[in-house]
């Protein structure tokens, strides 16, 4: 136990003594960086020209430069610690999502024992909406009225129960999703239910492992069930 601890404290020594060093290194760049500039600004001063010495306003420009290039890098330096807290709180809510049941977008649709699970998502209001329901083969099994819906994501539930009115094996099935208003058909887009199994932290953001289906960013997730 006293190796363990041991270790750890080392680690932990040397991890605050590198990050002492990087911001002391950081800290010199910049002071590198601005005492070079005022090393050749005033040997420019003294060198100029007597008969053409610089104007106010030259100097006034020269300074304003360095200034701004010393706000950029404050600026940047700002901004990147401002993205590395948002990913990490991302990384916090998407753990949150452990274990829990999401739509995603996607046309699968999976029957056990308790029924079945899935959504859609409608652009503008829809006075109805019909779910077609196919297997393997591509057979349809089911054709299912909704009813009406408002814009935005739903979630339904299928019990099993086909066209002649026995219940389907359980299994796999996928689903297609059509909506009208009057006559006139409205966009509608399939999502598929799946649970949350993991969360991955990418270089470009915090995605999501959700079961079998695969990898899907955050903004993915259209409703959470």
């Amino acid at each position: 136990m006293a190796t363990v601890n041991n270790t750890i404290s080392s680690a932990a020594e040397a991890a605050v003594a590198a990050l002492g060093r990087k911001t002391t290194e950081t800290a010199k760049a910049d002071a590198d960086s601005q005492g070079r500039f005022l090393t050749l600004l005033t040997a420019q001063l003294k060198n100029q020209d007597p008969m053409n010495p610089l104007d106010n306003a030259q100097v006034t420009s020269q300074l304003a430069q360095i200034s701004t290039v010393d706000g950029i890098e404050r600026l940047n330096t700002m901004l990147s610690q401002i993205m590395e807290g948002q990913q990490s709180s991302e990384a916090l809510q998407a753990a949150t999502l452990v274990g829990r049941g999401v739509l995603i977008p996607g046309k699968g649709l999976a029957l056990s024992d308790a029924g079945a699970v899935g959504g859609f998502a409608l652009e503008v209001p829809a006075d109805k909406v019909t779910m077609k329901i196919q297997d393997a083969n591509g057979l349809e099994v089911a054709l299912v009225d909704l009813g009406s819906f408002a814009a935005g994501t739903h979630n339904f539930q299928w019990d099993g129960t086909t066209i002649d009115g026995s219940r389907a094996a359980n299994g796999k099935y996928t689903v297609s999703i059509e909506a009208v208003t009057g006559e006139d058909p409205v966009a509608a887009e399939a999502l598929e239910f799946g649970a949350v199994t993991s969360v991955v932290r990418g270089t470009k953001g915090t995605d999501l492992q959700i079961g079998d289906l695969g990898i899907f960013k955050m903004s993915e997730v259209r409703q959470i069930v």
